[in-house]
């Protein structure tokens, strides 16, 4: 077997098929490290495309994620959207849990209808509590019901220090338990809301949208980077007393998208400075190392059993490494193919991944693809196979 550049093995462990559970864990791009830090007890700056850590602090602390829950209110809905469950267009008739609801909102009334577009909406740009809980109302009949959707596709996400006990984020009466994340799992769960569903973009951009006529009610966004700092198109704050000032933000600048969480501030000012510095930096110090484009050959696997015996491997997507100013040291690229290779594959079938190192560690990878097809032989073909190779082993 040979590669194109760096090396090639085989056993390509199994990987979470949700796009979002990539953020690597145990990321050296500590404070110490790169020489910059924020004023926050915890938080990471995170590559939208592929994942890539590029900051973080005490980024695995479980902490009280307030509103911040709803990142996962709308990607539990968004879902159920796109599988065709529910409608954007749907009327949600409000109940009366909903209009009871305090903190942010929109002030629901008990019978209102309103479109499901429009409630989540209102739960993107205001915050809205009351809508948050008609949404998880109308998804899955009750909020307790949509909860554990949220728990299940926390799970699938391989989120191991979250727990959400609500859909809106303010905290449980009488004691209960409470809602749970880290730094890290807000931002697997936020990758996974804009990359799978980036149409939420266009609602938590908005700054200011009126909610309704009469009474006149305008929604102004909860997110102060929107619209101040350049590129800032969400996603999502949280404030509790009991949580402190928190926000996850996501920014695109020449084709790059990235996300910054900050937790547990002290102010909303100070939460907006220090998301503002953390973005700054990542668009400023990283640069890309393009280490494959789609389609290309990076490297060739011999089937046996197979006609054509050498395989052509090609790259199923951008393998990209984000470096301080673009540094190539210490970069390199490996194929890891499957075990299990055998004939029939078909041009474009994934047979492993192509993986980007950084000083020894994996940050990013994308699917390795058959570069044509294989067919098997019949059984005369195949000894003169085993033949050959036993031949050309001895020769060695």
């Amino acid at each position: 077997m040979t590669s194109s550049q760096g090396e090639q093995r085989s056993g390509a462990p199994d990987r979470p098929s949700a796009k979002g559970a990539d953020i690597e864990r145990a990321s050296p791009n500590t404070p110490d490290r790169l020489g910059f830090d924020v004023a926050a007890p915890a938080a990471i700056l995170v590559d939208a495309g592929n994942g890539q850590v590029l900051f973080e602090k005490e980024a695995d602390q479980p902490l009280h994620p307030a509103s911040i829950v709803k990142v996962m209110t709308m990607l539990v809905t968004l879902d159920a959207v796109k599988a065709g469950h529910v409608s954007l267009d749907d009327p949600v008739r409000i109940s009366r849990e909903a209009e009871a609801m305090g903190g942010s909102q929109v002030y629901l009334a008990a019978g209102e209808t309103w479109s499901l577009e429009q409630l989540l909406e209102a739960v993107a740009i205001a915050s809205a509590n009351d809508a948050a809980v008609a949404v998880a109302e109308h998804v899955a009949g009750t909020e307790r019901a949509f909860v554990e959707l949220m728990n299940r596709r926390a799970q699938a996400l391989g989120l191991e220090h979250t727990r959400f006990v609500n859909s809106h984020g303010l905290p449980q009466d009488g004691g209960e338990d409470a809602n749970l994340t880290t730094a890290r799992e807000v931002a697997i769960m936020a990758r996974e809301l804009v990359t799978r569903h980036p149409e939420v973009l266009r609602w938590t951009s908005t700054r200011t949208k009126v909610f309704r006529e009469q009474p006149r009610f305008v929604m102004v966004n909860t997110n102060r980077l929107v619209g101040a700092v350049p590129g800032v198109d969400g996603l999502k704050t949280g404030f509790t007393n009991q949580a402190g000032y928190s926000v996850v933000a996501t920014a695109e600048r020449d084709g790059r998208r990235l996300i910054a969480v900050v937790m547990r501030t002290d102010s909303d000012q100070a939460r907006v400075d220090q998301t503002s510095r953390l973005l700054e930096f990542g668009f400023r110090a990283f640069r890309p190392v393009v280490l494959a484009i789609p389609g290309e050959q990076v490297g060739e696997v011999r089937v046996r059993g197979g006609q054509p015996t050498l395989l052509p491997v090609r790259a199923g997507g951008m393998l990209y490494v984000l470096t301080l100013g673009g540094d190539r040291r210490g970069v390199t690229r490996e194929l890891v193919l499957r075990d299990d290779l055998a004939p029939p594959i078909e041009e474009g079938q994934a047979v492993g991944w192509v993986i980007g190192v950084v000083d020894g560690r994996e940050v990013a990878r994308v699917e390795a693809v058959a570069g044509a097809s294989v067919a098997p032989v019949s059984g005369a073909a195949r000894l003169w196979q085993w033949i050959r190779d036993l031949v050309g082993s001895v020769g060695r």
